[in-house]
């Protein structure tokens, strides 16, 4: 059943609709097939009175305008009036069982649109009356067929050529009614057409002289809205290729949704910058009526599009109801100390810039007067600085005025929103949206009514910003681009784990994670979108070179608003990248202890990075895996506590190890072991030097303000000397020179009743080592399970009970959980919700 038809019992009962209008775009009018939908929707219609109000067959008035371009400047048009006249002939011929007379009455209508394009080559400078009367034959074309079509199939409609009845009158402000006078010849002629059905020509009219004229363009709109208001109608649907009105661009916005009601101050103010809603100018005759405007979707007539009414959204989601773009915008600033408590100067440089016929799009002036800065378009830019220069050529002599500044490249968002007047930080969300995602404002203005937010930012973050601050309000995900370096292991593990819980994040938090990169020691995958397809299918396409160079300039080229490099392997190359990613505003979350243990100039640049640009560095999983480890300390001390030491098996390898290992079975059968599961670092002798616990005791030291390395630190090595500087295969066939040692040290351990474990410890002095301790059996150390890693905080608040963390430190899985985990806190920060 077709949306208009009439409800069954079973839904609630609807307000009876005596007369509804009708405007069809040239999109829904494109061929015959799309002239025969149309039909079918104005055929179910059960409205009493009906009127249609049609526009020209898509891309015909671009075409005719070009006819009378050509026919002006002396070149050829008459191929292009065939092939126009051709493409209405070919429609009724596809589109009625009997297309004689609609035929003819193209044919007489294209003979004459030829006589006004030949006089126009004749004349040269045709005047304003003639180009009107070419542009405006579309519709009256377009109008001709669907009318035709529409008596063929038994509907009894009227035809009325809109230049009978409606006259207005052309204003600095465009086409303005006379309705007086259109009402009195609509009811005239009414008297001859009772038809309770109309077809009407849109865009066109006639002015106050009886002359042919058109409304500009959106006329047509524009001409629905004002027969609409003189049929009484209840209600205008217009409609056209979209499910009414978007929070955003879909362009940019993919992720934009579609509106189900908005007031007309909503849709005014989205409409000045450009969004596909509706012309203000459409709006004026149904705000005056209060009429309601329902913009529709020809293609899917059973969604129910977007109401435009007085009262809008009765139940608002959020104070921001959607957001609009216009670019191709310039910034004109007049600065000066002489501009302040002087009366009079904005009025002069609206004056001058009114004098010059630019259009002022928005305004910014500081309390402090000493600046006032418009939004042109970049096309008027010279005109109005020259302008502004002219107007105050005494000031800028005298040095009054420092100058009057041009910035090209301007672009102009704005949240609009009836909810967002009288909500607290509204400005504050869009702000901090923007500043997370490296966008720089450079003028801000809002309207009293508080319904409209706009901010003037650089065209080339234009994109970003949408993106950005539509998240921010939850109107879309929030979106963001990752790239991951090292599908190994542990990276493998993050990856799996990605995959499944993205639908999960979509639909409940309101997270789209994008995999834009993915990076090996030797091969490069890029994808331009990032969508959701498994990184399983991606590794089997055909790989570019590994780059770093490459993966930054791929992350960073792209509207999304957030990126994130998610480093899983353990490479020292790739820390040294951390301050260059984090300088450039892209988030760094890793596993990788290089970056957090590594030079301390290296690390103190990673920090001056993260500052300077507002970029997030989490590193979680370099301490206890998925265990809170780090933010537990960072807590700590952010609540003022003062650390007195930390105490800790940070290796879940070795604490492994030490709680397999009772003599039953050599050390190095139990590392082999160890090394099959994943439990150790790629190069085992990482774990067994000491050296993994002590770059993770730095880590901890560096996020308690001491500035140490890992030179710093006394580490005793589980590895013979022998084995120090072998190559990797190498050890680990000489893995049997461990046993007699540990063999020792395990005996001379159960000889006290004590155990080993590998112990790491950092003292309130700096003090920090690492080594194989005794144990008593009734220490915490000593009742760990398997890979438990298991790290004690001795504070000023914790120092008679210290706070212990426990569990799993070691393992694919919980180690990609840890990240995971980052990931997710960091769109939180970003304004998921989570």
């Amino acid at each position: 059943m077709h949306a208009l038809a009439q409800a069954d019992d079973s839904e609630p009962s609807k307000p009876t609709v005596r007369c509804r209008a009708h405007k069809f775009g040239g999109s829904s009018l494109a061929d015959a097939a799309r002239i025969r939908h149309v039909a079918d929707l104005l055929l179910a219609d059960d409205a009493s009175t009906q009127i249609a109000i049609t526009s020209a067959m898509q891309g015909t008035t671009n075409a005719l305008v070009a006819l009378g371009e050509a026919a002006t400047s002396g070149s050829k048009w008459k191929p292009a009036l065939e092939a126009l006249h051709q493409r209405h002939n070919d429609t009724a011929h596809a589109l009625l069982q009997r297309p004689a007379a609609a035929v003819a009455r193209i044919n007489t209508l294209c003979g004459e649109l030829a006589e006004l394009l030949q006089a126009s080559s004749l004349l040269r400078q045709p005047g304003r009356t003639a180009l009107e009367r070419i542009h405006g034959m579309g519709e009256v074309l377009s109008t001709t067929l669907l009318h035709a079509h529409l008596v063929e199939r038994g509907g009894d409609y009227a035809l009325l050529d809109a230049r009978d009845v409606l006259v207005v009158r052309h204003t600095d402000l465009g086409a303005v009614v006379d309705w007086e006078q259109s009402a009195a010849k609509l009811a005239e002629w009414r008297t001859q057409h009772p038809q309770a059905r109309v077809n009407i020509t849109g865009f066109v009219a006639r002015d106050e002289h009886g002359l042919p004229t058109t409304l500009g363009r959106n006329g047509s709109d524009y001409s629905a809205a004002i027969f609409a208001s003189l049929f009484a109608a209840d209600e205008l649907h217009i409609w056209s290729d979209v499910d009414g009105v978007l929070s955003a661009d879909p362009r940019l916005v993919p992720e934009a949704v579609p509106l189900t009601a908005m007031s007309y101050r909503e849709a005014c103010e989205l409409a000045y910058f450009g969004a596909k809603v509706i012309h203000p100018q459409t709006m004026t005759p149904a705000i005056a009526r209060g009429l309601p405007i329902l913009m529709r979707n020809t293609f899917r007539p059973e969604f129910a599009g977007t109401r435009i009414d007085a009262v809008g959204d009765r139940n608002p989601a959020g104070p921001v109801k959607g957001l609009t773009l216009g670019g191709d915008l310039a910034l004109v600033c007049l600065e000066g100390a002489g501009l302040i408590g002087v009366p009079g100067t904005a009025e002069r440089v609206f004056a001058a810039l009114h004098a010059a016929h630019i259009s002022v799009v928005m305004i910014s002036q500081g309390s402090s007067e000493h600046s006032i800065c418009c939004v042109v378009h970049q096309r008027e830019a010279d005109a109005a600085r020259d302008a502004l220069q002219d107007a105050f050529t005494r000031e800028l002599a005298g040095a009054q005025v420092q100058g009057v500044t041009l910035q090209t490249g301007i672009s102009v968002l704005a949240a609009v929103g009836d909810g967002m007047a009288g909500t607290p930080g509204v400005a504050a969300r869009m702000f901090d949206a923007l500043a997370r995602a490296r966008v720089n404002i450079r003028a801000i203005a809002q309207g009293a009514s508080e319904r409209n937010i706009s901010v003037a930012i650089d065209s080339a973050d234009a994109a970003r910003a949408l993106r950005a601050v539509h998240a921010a309000f939850w109107l879309s995900p929030q979106t963001i681009a990752l790239a991951v370096i090292g599908p190994g292991k542990v990276g493998s593990a993050l990856l799996d784990q990605l995959q499944t819980a993205l639908p999960r994040l979509r639909t409940q938090h309101t997270i789209d994670l994008r995999l834009r990169a993915l990076a090996s020691r030797s091969n490069l995958w890029l994808c331009e979108h990032g969508d959701a397809v498994d990184w399983h299918t991606r590794l089997q396409q055909p790989p570019s070179e590994a780059s770093l160079d490459l993966l930054t300039k791929h992350l960073l080229d792209t509207h999304l608003p957030h990126a994130v490099v998610i480093d899983c392997s353990a490479s020292d190359s790739v820390a040294a990248r951390y301050p260059e990613w984090l300088a450039a505003g892209i988030h760094v979350i890793t596993p990788n202890k290089q970056a957090g243990a590594g030079p301390l100039q290296r690390y103190q640049a990673i920090r001056s990075a993260q500052a300077h640009s507002g970029a997030r560095f989490r590193y979680e999983a370099t301490v206890g895996a998925g265990l809170p480890v780090i933010s537990t300390l960072r807590d700590l001390l952010d609540t003022g506590d003062d650390l007195l030491s930390i105490e800790g098996i940070f290796s879940g390898t070795l604490a492994w190890l030490f709680n397999k290992y009772d003599g039953s079975k050599p050390f190095s059968e139990l590392v082999l072991e160890a090394h099959t599961l994943g439990y150790t670092e790629p190069d085992p002798r990482d774990d067994l030097s000491g050296a993994d616990v002590a770059r993770k005791l730095v880590i901890l030291a560096r996020e308690s303000g001491m500035h140490i390395s890992l030179s710093d630190v006394e580490v005793q090595s589980l590895v013979p000397a022998s084995l120090r500087s072998a190559d990797r295969d190498a050890f680990m066939d000489g893995l049997a020179a461990l046993d007699a040692p540990m063999q020792a040290a395990l005996e001379a351990a159960r000889s006290k009743a004590c155990v080993l474990r590998y112990v790491a410890k950092l003292e309130q002095d700096g003090k920090a080592s690492v080594a194989l301790r005794e144990l008593p059996a009734s220490h915490a150390f000593a009742h760990l399970r398997l890979t438990d890693n298991c790290v004690s905080f001795t504070t000023r608040r914790y120092c008679d009970n210290p706070l212990v963390v426990q569990g799993p430190g070691a393992g694919p899985e919980v180690t990609a959980a840890g990240v995971f985990s980052d990931l997710l806190r960091l769109a939180a920060a970003l304004g998921a919700k989570l």
